[in-house]
C-alpha cells in the first residue's frame, strides 16, 4: 500500500487580492462537512480576504445545494430530484451566476 503524506501549502488568496491581481474578479470555495457553520465561514473568508465571491457547501449535499456568498449578497442554488434523476449538474447553476456576477462587477469597475 502506498503511503501518502500531506503537507500544507502557503495561502495564495491574501497576496492574489491584496498584491497580484487587486483588480481581478476573485472566487473562493470553501467545503465543510458541519452545515451550521458553512455561511459564517464563508462570510468571514470575504472579510478576510477582501474577495468577491465564495461558492461555500457542504460535504454530504454539494452535488445538489450550493450557496454563493458575495459582500452583499446570498443566492442558494439548488438542484431539484427530478433535475438530478437527468443528471443534471450543480456547476451549469454556479458557472451561470458568477458570471453574472463578473459582468456586474466589470460594469461597477467601469
Amino acid at each position: 500500500m502506498d503511503h501518502f503524506s500531506m503537507k500544507m501549502v502557503p495561502k495564495m488568496l491574501s497576496p492574489l487580492v491584496k498584491d497580484w491581481a487587486p483588480q481581478a474578479f476573485v472566487i473562493s470555495f470553501k467545503l465543510e462537512t458541519d452545515p451550521s457553520i458553512l455561511l459564517d465561514r464563508a462570510r468571514r473568508a470575504l472579510s478576510t480576504y477582501r474577495h468577491q465571491a465564495v461558492v461555500a457547501n457542504v460535504l454530504d449535499t454539494r452535488r445538489g445545494y450550493v450557496v454563493v456568498v458575495t459582500p452583499d449578497t446570498q443566492v442558494e442554488l439548488v438542484l431539484t430530484d427530478e433535475e438530478a434523476s437527468r443528471d443534471v449538474e450543480i456547476e451549469d447553476r454556479i458557472v451561470c451566476n458568477l458570471t453574472a456576477a463578473h459582468s456586474q462587477f466589470i460594469t461597477q469597475q467601469g
